[in-house]
């Protein structure tokens, strides 16, 4: 019974991860039963359980006779979610996040992994020098995916990659818009780097806590 419950909560988990994606698009009809089994490589059951969850959300509606929709008014794209977010709450997600990810990074990350890291680093800089905005935010992102990436830890590096989307948003929105922001941090992204490839986990930690915190230095 519990590996079943499982498989059903990471059904639905799948399936809302679809329509956050588009694939489902709002106001919209979903798959049929049988179709919706051979997507997601479950049983029927399965799949009437995730169903019934998200109807229970109102992430669904399921009309008798017609089929089961996506509800426009309870589903929330990244973008909807950026802009009722705070910049407190976005700051505290990525210090959960991040921080678990940088202690597994300074575990395993592997030879290849920190010269990522350390490539995006560079990049980050000569984006500095060439006062390139863009630039800047491409590179930082690179930066703090390469670490979600040394970590090797598959789910939370999932979670990471949705989450950089409202991180990019979130930086096309900042003021100023030149690139001081980045380049009074770049120090505490070199020695995040330097810790991961040491290892040395609790000065990881509180240099991923200096650079959020610089976060409001703005």
């Amino acid at each position: 019974m519990e590996k079943k419950e499982r498989l059903s909560d990471l059904t639905t988990a799948h399936i809302q991860e679809d329509i956050l994606k588009g694939k489902y698009p709002v106001g919209e009809k979903l798959p049929t039963e049988k179709e919706l089994m051979e997507i997601y490589q479950v049983g029927r059951s399965t799949i009437r359980e995730a169903v019934k969850q998200l109807s229970m959300s109102k992430i669904l509606i399921v009309k008798q006779g017609s089929g089961t929709y996506v509800n426009k008014s309870q589903v929330l794209s990244p973008s909807d979610i950026l802009k009722k977010a705070k910049f407190d709450e976005i700051n505290d997600v990525r210090r959960l996040v991040e921080g678990e990810l940088i202690q597994r990074a300074c575990q395993t990350a592997t030879k290849r992994q920190l010269e990522a890291i350390d490539k995006s680093l560079q990049e980050k800089k000569k984006a500095i020098l060439a006062e390139d905005k863009d630039s800047c935010i491409q590179a930082d992102i690179a930066f703090h995916l390469n670490v979600a990436k040394a970590a090797n830890h598959q789910v939370l590096l999932l979670l990471y990659q949705g989450f950089t989307e409202m991180i990019t948003d979130f930086f096309h929105e900042r003021e100023p818009k030149g690139v001081s922001f980045f380049a009074m941090s770049y120090h505490l992204h070199e020695q995040l780097y330097i810790a991961i490839r040491d290892k040395k986990e609790k000065q990881a930690a509180k240099i991923l806590d200096n650079i959020l915190n610089n976060n409001f230095s703005l």
